[in-house]
């Protein structure tokens, strides 16, 4: 992943320039990324938010350059007019991290044959939530969603749909650690009730911070075992290397 927002906590992935960010994504391609995402705002809560003009003129320069030097390009938004300026400057996919005007985003999608990548987001959108509704049985709920969302875009013409079940960070009740991660193992591990839908399910690995301290880039690889144990397809990381290790011996198996 390639973070253009300086509120984005993994330092790794923060790039403070066009130019910074498009040598990142050149590295993540050149360490076996099949995808490089790129985003301008962060979904932390207390992130600045981030206007379509500001969006715009951050991702693509970086988009173009990664697009023409042959690397395929995720643009994380749920803006219409962000969407509209990055499929038009060569984005593969919209990772849409919103449920309003969706319609109008799948209708983007498929008139640039662009894949999209639904999230699972109980609001408007990431940045625009409250507390999670469990439910009696998150999966299930999610589920319901998801079958909701693949029928529109289908319906509009999209036919590169994955989705992403969404790990919770920025919903308020899962502020607490031991709450947030405990919901983000038992949906990693229940992963594979939602292949039931029949479209590849993606992934963001978590950090768990509190939990790996000074280890912080050992969590991703942690959660990487259970999202592969739970059947993910496609796995968003700033650590591509470490994950790339993990998959290839859980491969082994």
């Amino acid at each position: 992943m390639v973070n253009l927002s300086a509120d984005s906590w993994y330092r790794e992935s923060v790039c403070s320039s066009a130019d910074a960010a498009i040598r990142r994504g050149r590295v993540l391609a050149a360490q076996g990324a099949d995808l490089v995402d790129v985003g301008a705002e962060s979904t932390l809560a207390q992130a600045a938010r981030v206007d379509d003009a500001g969006q715009t003129s951050q991702l693509l320069p970086v988009i173009r350059a990664l697009t023409q030097a042959g690397i395929a390009v995720s643009m994380e938004t749920y803006q219409p007019a962000v969407t509209r300026a990055g499929l038009e400057a060569g984005a593969a996919v919209l990772n849409l991290t919103g449920a309003e005007r969706s319609e109008e985003m799948y209708r983007m999608v498929a008139a640039h044959d662009a894949a999209v990548i639904i999230c699972h987001v109980q609001g408007a959108n990431v940045r625009e939530v409250g507390d999670f509704d469990f439910g009696s049985d998150p999966i299930e709920r999610m589920y319901e969603y998801f079958a909701r969302q693949t029928e529109i875009a289908s319906r509009h013409g999209v036919s590169k749909i994955l989705i992403d079940p969404g790990l919770g960070f920025y919903y308020r009740n899962l502020q607490d650690s031991a709450m947030r991660v405990r919901h983000q193992m038992r949906t990693f591990l229940n992963t594979f009730r939602l292949r039931r839908l029949g479209f590849p399910v993606c992934h963001a690995l978590p950090h768990a911070f509190d939990y790996f301290g000074e280890e912080v880039r050992c969590a991703e690889p942690f959660f990487a075992v259970l999202a592969a144990l739970g059947r993910t397809d496609l796995f968003r990381t700033h650590e591509v290397p470490r994950i790339r290790a993990v998959l290839d011996t859980l491969e082994v198996y």
